[in-house]
């Protein structure tokens, strides 16, 4: 069946698939309006239903600190889970269903050990397609700690526009905002303003083009590591706003790592932003296990698969590469949950 890539091939469409009642509980109650550098900004439709988030889990005591393994590169791995991933990559090469120029990356990283359990071509830039979303908007709390901009209640209904929809215009009014606060484009400056702020994370990041219509975005790029480390600040709230970031990216949505993750409990909570074009099939997110003995066991996991030139049919692509992406998932839900005995 030949499909015509969508308009919007970065984003996932939240209409067709009901999200998952049990993984995360919809908002209920209205925000408050959070002030505007402008005056009162009018709230969207969506606006009038914001709720309140559910709890967002903080890191349990014994993962309060941030080892300093986070920022550094991981060590070639020789675990269990890192040989089990390569040995199933190469069974989809063999069998075809991994085209010969297609090219992955893999990190699954566990906050209680503090050990990478996979680490497969982490540090090379790849696509980034949607996944990019989440920088962009810690560019923008960037410049709203500074003072430069504000966080109203319009920019709000946008910001979860973009996280929970992957809305592509809601992405380029942020980076519109960006281009206002500098003589750089808005790119540039999402990019810069990264690199100031939090210089160790984004080492392999490129921000230089907005989403182009159609939503064809292949030029900027990012490595499955530069993902993990913005996601390990992000879990030790290291970053401005992050309570706002882990709500904005725990909304439900459709995503690659427990939406028909057949292996990852339903109880485990899920914080994450996917990507998706003709050329690139993604996910990267944290999530928060639970134990048998009550606790929460959080950990990364970065799925990258990134084809050289446009799949011909791409909604049987992405569909077929998702799919890989979740059986991935499910075999480091199993890897943790022996060594930490998760539900």
């Amino acid at each position: 069946m030949l499909l015509i890539p969508p308009s919007n091939l970065d984003a996932d469409c939240p209409s067709a698939v009901a999200p998952d009642p049990e993984r995360r509980r919809l908002l209920a109650g209205l925000g408050l309006l959070l002030g505007s550098g402008c005056g009162a900004i009018p709230l969207i439709a969506t606006a009038a239903r914001w709720t309140e988030p559910p709890p967002v889990p903080r890191p349990h005591p014994s993962q309060s600190r941030p080892p300093t393994l986070w920022r550094s590169q991981p060590q070639p791995e020789t675990s269990t889970l890192n040989a089990t991933i390569l040995r199933y990559q190469s069974d989809l090469r063999r069998t075809g269903r991994l085209a010969a120029n297609e090219r992955t990356a893999w990190l699954v990283y566990d906050f209680t050990s503090r050990r990478y359990l996979a680490s497969i071509n982490a540090g090379v830039p790849y696509q980034s397609a949607s996944m990019i979303k989440p920088f962009i908007a810690l560019a923008f709390f960037n410049k709203v700690r500074e003072g430069t901009l504000q966080y109203t209640a319009y920019h709000r209904a946008r910001m979860e526009a973009m996280i929970q929809y992957s809305d592509n215009q809601a992405t380029n009014y942020f980076i519109a905002l960006l281009d206002q606060t500098s003589r750089r484009s808005g790119p540039a400056e999402a990019e810069y303003t990264l690199k100031r702020r939090q210089p160790g994370i984004f080492q392999h990041t490129r921000i230089v083009e907005r989403i182009p219509p159609g939503g064809r975005s292949y030029r900027n790029r990012a490595s499955a590591l530069d993902y993990h480390r913005f996601l390990a600040a992000l879990w030790y709230e290291q970053l401005p706003y992050a309570a706002e970031l882990k709500r904005l990216m725990n909304l439900p949505n459709r995503d690659r790592v427990y939406s028909e993750a057949a292996g990852v409990a339903r109880q485990t909570q899920v914080f994450d932003k996917t990507g998706t074009t003709a050329q690139l099939c993604g996910d990267m997110g944290i999530l928060v296990a639970r134990g048998r003995d009550g606790r929460s066991y959080p950990y990364t996991f970065i799925g990258i698969i990134e084809k050289s030139r446009s799949a011909r049919d791409y909604g049987q692509w992405k569909d077929a590469r998702g799919d890989v992406i979740r059986t991935v998932s499910s075999m480091a839900y199993r890897h943790l949950r022996q060594m930490h005995d998760l539900v």
